[in-house]
């Protein structure tokens, strides 16, 4: 077999390096056909059967050896042979000769490429087995990717080779019938007033317009193959049905309301989802107490002299509870209401693409959003129904303060809840598996981070793998071991912050057959779109991104998709997405950071400033951290920035409407900043970047021109 493959390779070689080497594509040009169109339609009407055998021999030849000449011979082919006989012609020469590239490239290629990527092609032979067809027949039906691209990444899959050569010839005829009809137009033109002539004219702009009629067309297709079996009714009692009161929720809601549409909301619990019962307001309500305890800790810093803090537990819970009561009128039903929102509170279930039922009630619907939000995922230790545990959602329920609290998951959910309650007076242990916290940082970045939890007296257990939690006479135990040792751990409560997982159960996703991503979140497209095109999905059980702005970000697009997506859609963007985690110093990210640039293979260059250097930041007793910027290659362009410091959440800003609005450095820096402000750092970092890309030859000059401007 593998010399076979080897004689197969060297045949392959010596084709392709003969083609080029003799300058062989001159002859399959629309150049060469207009010098020789007289010759070439004599010698087809003395020999129109060996004209035919030749051009069909060269076409298959061509594609089989992947050369980029197939839509020139199809062009040729319909001015040599005409409509339907070139139609013919083109249709089996090129599924033909798309098949034998097709396996060659299986040959050649499928067994490594499985063997070395066999975890995404488990992925990608498992979508072919399933719509492997229907795949196929869009790609060809509509050319998003390049007709050899096509062959070659085929051949690396396990579809059959029969299937693959009918879903092919069905695929492409169309495509084929409308280049060979613009070919047959070429035999006309023998002046420039042909070249105008109205005929010729629309066979070519139906070359410009066939991709989208095609993409029309499959579009259609493949609605009514995921809608067979379902009776739609022939009017409706709303425009949309948004399940899920939380940020995607409501913004989606919000909007169609606004754009006069008659909408529907369904929350289950409690209106504001997790960002406002559970999630961002709590914790940074949290965060401030905390913060607060810190600047009373440190007030001899600011030549203050002040009485030891006592923290009173119960009311800083409390106190979180007022805040979210403060803040939930912006998200009530009352508000949502007088928008216009039809507001129902229970438990939704999809019936069907059409048909919502809530409270025993069925609501017809044009479309469905599905923002039905995210959960802490709880990890499988044994034992862990023995002691008392905490999540994210939860947590905000303890009221009695206690010793010792274990933290397990280090990501920004984790640091953040484990720093404040320390600083509460509680004795925290942070554990988790990574030997790093927060992973998706750069490493110096989270090392900075930790340095400081350190500083203020957490206890880090980082490369530990918990394995048993135990409850003896009332007392929690974590069992845990690394590489090296073992380790048992006391604590009174665990707080578990190792992530979150989709909610996609208990509201008749399952009835449908919706597909889910690797990680739970709902597979859809870049419209928002599942499998049904009218039921769309957004926020965090969709993901890629699980933040609060994210999710409002992807309502936008899911509420106009859905209503208006008939005469305009719109992919979404997710260029500039920025996030913060608020440890204390906070870290801020947009764009990417250095170690997503080297795992893309991105080239970049570092800018820093350090923070430690700017007179506010000074002032203040905050002058730590930095601002990193990732930019392209002697260009003022960002591709990403990092700020770990104090506010900067808050700083970051200016970065991410220069990254949406396309600004680099040089205008950052051409801007006047407020002093004294934090926000001169991020002036700074444009100075420290424009500092070193002064042109060398400029400076070099400029002492001399001085020098004459002196003496002159």
């Amino acid at each position: 077999m593998k010399t076979k493959k080897i004689g197969l390779l060297i045949i392959f070689m010596a084709l392709v390096a003969t083609f080029f080497s003799l300058n062989l594509g001159q002859y399959l040009s629309l150049d060469y056909f207009s010098q020789q169109k007289t010759a070439i339609f004599d010698f087809h009407a003395q020999h129109p059967a060996l004209t035919a055998g030749l051009y069909f021999g060269i076409y298959v030849l061509v594609t089989a050896l992947s050369l980029p000449a197939a839509a020139v011979i199809t062009l040729v082919g319909g001015a040599i042979f005409g409509l339907i006989e070139g139609a013919i012609l083109v249709s089996f020469a090129s599924t033909i000769g798309a098949t034998l590239a097709f396996l060659i490239a299986r040959t050649l290629l499928r067994e490594s490429v499985q063997n070395r990527f066999s975890g995404s092609f488990e992925a990608i032979n498992k979508g072919i087995e399933k719509e492997g067809s229907f795949y196929l027949f869009g790609l060809r039906l509509v050319p998003l990717f390049p007709f050899v691209a096509v062959n070659l990444l085929m051949g690396l899959t396990t579809i059959k080779t029969w299937r693959y050569f009918v879903v092919s010839q069905l695929g492409m005829l169309p495509g084929t019938l409308v280049f060979v009809n613009a070919g047959t137009q070429l035999a006309q033109v023998d002046s420039i007033a042909d070249v105008a002539s109205p005929t010729l004219l629309f066979s070519f702009a139906l070359l410009g317009i066939f991709p989208i009629i095609a993409k029309k067309v499959l579009t259609n297709i493949q609605a009514k193959r995921v809608y067979q079996g379902f009776d739609k009714p022939k009017s409706f009692d709303t425009n949309m049905v948004v399940i899920g009161g939380g940020s995607a929720g409501l913004v989606t809601s919000y909007i169609a309301a606004a754009t006069k549409a008659k909408v529907t909301l369904i929350e289950k619990h409690l209106m504001g989802g997790d960002c406002l019962n559970t999630g961002c307001v709590p914790s940074k309500a949290l965060i401030r107490s905390a913060k607060m305890v810190s600047y009373y800790q440190r007030a001899s810093e600011f030549g203050l002299s002040v009485k030891e803090i006592e923290v009173d537990f119960p009311a800083v819970m409390e106190r979180i509870q007022k805040v979210i009561t403060e803040i939930e009128p912006h998200d009530s039903i009352e508000r949502y209401t007088g928008l216009g929102v039809d507001c129902i509170t229970g438990t939704a279930k999809i019936l069907d693409p059409y048909r919502v039922e809530v409270n025993g009630k069925v609501i017809t619907t044009q479309n469905i959003v599905i923002g039905t939000g995210a959960r802490p995922a709880i990890p499988n230790i044994e034992g862990i129904e023995d002691v008392p545990v905490y999540t994210s959602d939860t947590i905000w329920g303890l009221r009695d303060k206690p010793q010792r609290m274990l933290v397990i998951g280090s990501g920004p959910i984790g640091c953040e809840l484990a720093q404040s309650f320390h600083r509460l007076g509680i004795e925290v242990t942070l554990l988790n598996r990574s030997d790093r916290i927060m992973p998706k940082e750069d490493t110096e970045i989270s090392n900075y981070v930790k340095e400081k939890l350190i500083q203020d007296g957490l206890t880090l257990k980082l490369g530990y793998q918990p394995k048993q939690f135990t409850n003896i006479n009332g007392q929690a135990q974590l069992y845990a071991e690394n590489k090296h040792e073992k380790i048992i751990i006391d604590f009174d409560c665990v707080l578990i912050a190792t992530g979150r997982q989709a909610n996609v159960s208990g509201f008749g996703l399952e009835s449908l057959d919706i597909d889910l991503n690797p990680n739970g979140t709902i597979t859809v497209n870049e419209y928002l779109q599942t499998k049904y095109p009218n039921i769309y999905a957004c926020g965090d059980v969709a993901g890629p991104y699980q933040f609060t702005h994210a999710a409002a970000h992807q309502a936008w697009y899911a509420a106009v998709n859905a209503l208006f997506g008939n005469l305009k859609k719109f992919k979404v963007d997710y260029h500039v997405i920025p996030w913060a985690t608020f440890t204390d110093p906070e870290v801020a990210r947009v764009g990417i950071n250095e170690q997503e640039a080297k795992a893309q293979g991105i080239a970049y260059e570092v800018t820093r400033y350090g923070i430690d250097d700017l007179d506010r930041a000074i002032a203040d007793g905050e002058n730590h951290g930095e601002v990193k910027v990732l930019t392209q290659p002697g260009k003022d362009k960002i591709l990403g920035v990092t700020i770990v410091g104090h506010h900067a959440g808050d700083l970051i800003t200016e970065y991410v409407t220069a990254m949406k609005h396309g600004l680099g450095l040089n205008k950052i820096l051409g801007t006047i900043h407020i002093y004294p402000t934090l926000s001169e750092s991020n002036k700074y970092a444009a100075g420290e970047w424009k500092r070193g890309h002064v042109p060398a030859l400029a400076m070099k000059w400029l002492p001399k021109w001085h020098n004459w401007k002196r003496n002159a």
